[in-house]
């Protein structure tokens, strides 16, 4: 499968409000294929369609905790995804972007939300997420509605650049 192109700030495709899918067929399934493996060569636990150049709302995410640590993995293909039930309480975060590389930030997100959306195979599914799942899939449905992490951030000061001695799994972890 190859490695597709990705898109930086500010590519004004990131800023697009992507167009909901509504053929799912072979050339779906392989862009979700190829959406894994494009996350996962550049480390990512996130990657969301504008993000590679086409303006569609798909998303892909994964996240394989150590073994040692106390939390649940995720690995989801989504297709028309959209929030449809957000806790009231919020929490900050650190976030990082493959699309912004090299910054992070504190970005308030909903502790937990109901996801509902389609597999890359058109079965409706809902998803129930908490914490970092949760995090990570307003993250990658912000981009499906052209929003960046950048835009969410709520004290500028958190903005900040990584340096090249941040450990890289906390770097893995930042950048969805």
């Amino acid at each position: 499968m190859p490695l597709l192109e990705m898109r930086y700030e500010p590519d004004p495709i990131l800023r697009e409000k992507a167009k909901r899918v509504k053929s799912f067929d072979a050339n779906l399934r392989k862009l979700v294929a190829d959406m894994f493996e494009t996350m996962h060569s550049n480390t990512g636990v996130g990657l969301a369609a504008p993000q590679i150049g086409q303006s569609i709302r798909v998303l892909v995410a994964e996240y394989v905790p150590d073994p040692k640590e106390d939390e649940r993995g995720f690995k989801v293909a989504l297709v028309n995804p959209e929030i449809i039930k957000a806790s009231e309480e919020i929490e900050e975060g650190v976030e990082g972007c493959l699309s912004i590389p090299g910054w992070i930030g504190d970005v308030p997100r909903h502790i937990s939300i109901t996801v509902k959306g389609q597999t890359p195979e058109g079965k409706e599914i809902r998803i129930k997420a908490d914490h970092y799942y949760a995090r990570v899939l307003q993250h990658e449905i912000d981009h499906l509605n052209g929003i960046l992490f950048t835009d969410r951030v709520v004290n500028i000061k958190t903005l900040r650049k990584i340096s090249p001695e941040t450990d890289e799994e906390e770097v893995r972890l930042l950048e969805v």
